[in-house]
């Protein structure tokens, strides 16, 4: 079978490898769709995030659908849930996996993830696909995820303004969420070198205003609502400057949650006004239990995740696609059959 490995910064290679065989507890999977996430990039052009890097070449990828290739169940599309938790541990057992101390996850080192043909995956953590979601949804269910357990982090509930700072897939996705949680009034900001974000924020129903190195879309969002501010707001673009725009427009009391992963692995504000705001941040890791939710949103209609997809590549084309999601030239790139 094809797979992609990176063996360091921008450094992808096409390998042909075994089929891996099932081990009691695992299907065989023939991967149809991997998506391309911000966290892939990371891995790409640093060969690692934060204290975690590539110590041998790593199979990237971890949104992912495809078609159960052994078993009773064979022939069953399924989204590919990337975690496995132990079960065990005391965070497991609180009700908290994707805080796992054991827990292995695909495509983040030293886990082998998704880019390539034929995975051997435990039979749990593989969803059936109704019929109505495509190959391609079911790979975007995993980002949905994630966007999904930052509005449940951000305490969403009806009525409220919400801010999206950084307009990526995942900040796109947290407006659709926020929408469908009951918020009634959206706001987003991302920087002018990518309107495309700009104008599907805005398509979306969401105020768009440009951030600037001034940040003065802060100024902006809090005249906007009157003084008031908003009451959650959600930074998802892995800048410090994202950050301090969700601080200084966020009202006294209102929560900021952290989505986005920086570059150089650092976080920083000015605490002041954090300190005087009281503000409650939160941090996002990865989500939890969120698979069931996320399909039932998409298959509802709540939530569209297919209008978000722009770029289409083979496996043997993985380097191009890694160069167009790098070079901010749509909003997601999916990797698989055509």
């Amino acid at each position: 079978m094809q797979v992609i490995r990176l063996h360091g910064p921008s450094d992808l290679r096409l390998h042909d490898e075994p089929i891996p065989v099932p081990a009691p507890g695992q299907s065989l999977v023939r991967v149809t769709a991997t998506g391309v996430c911000g966290s892939d990039l990371h891995w790409f052009s640093e060969a690692g995030i934060g204290d975690a890097r590539v110590v041998k070449p790593l199979v990237l990828g971890h949104e992912s659908a495809g078609v159960i290739a052994s078993g009773s169940e064979s022939g069953q599309r399924v989204a590919i849930d990337p975690a496995i938790p132990c079960g065990q541990c005391e965070y497991c057992q609180e009700g908290n996996p994707n805080l796992c101390k054991n827990l292995v996850f695909a495509g983040s080192a030293p886990d082998d993830g998704t880019l390539r043909e034929y995975l051997a995956w435990p039979t749990h953590c593989l969803h059936p696909l109704p019929d109505a979601l495509t190959d391609a949804d079911g790979a975007m269910l995993e980002p949905l995820g994630v966007a999904i357990h930052a509005v449940d982090l951000g305490h969403v509930r009806s009525g409220m303004t919400v801010g999206v700072f950084g307009c990526g897939p995942i900040g796109l996705l947290v407006i659709k969420v926020a929408r469908a949680a009951g918020a009634t009034r959206l706001v987003a900001t991302d920087i002018p070198s990518v309107p495309l974000r700009l104008k599907a924020a805005r398509s979306l129903g969401a105020t768009v205003f440009v951030a600037d190195a001034h940040h003065r879309e802060s100024t902006e969002i809090m005249a906007a609502t009157g003084g008031r501010g908003v009451d959650v707001a959600f930074e998802a673009a892995g800048e410090n400057e994202a950050v301090e725009a969700a601080i200084a427009a966020v009202r006294p009391g209102g929560r900021v949650v952290l989505i986005g992963i920086p570059a150089d692995d650092r976080t920083a504000f000015t605490a002041s006004i954090a300190r005087r705001k009281g503000l409650t941040l939160k941090l996002v890791r990865r989500m939890k239990h969120t698979y069931p939710r996320a399909i039932r949103l998409v298959e509802s209609g709540l939530v569209d995740v297919r209008s978000l997809v722009t770029h289409r590549f083979p496996l043997r084309e993985s380097a191009e696609a890694f160069s167009t999601a790098q070079k901010r030239e749509g909003l997601k790139v999916i990797v698989g059959e055509e």
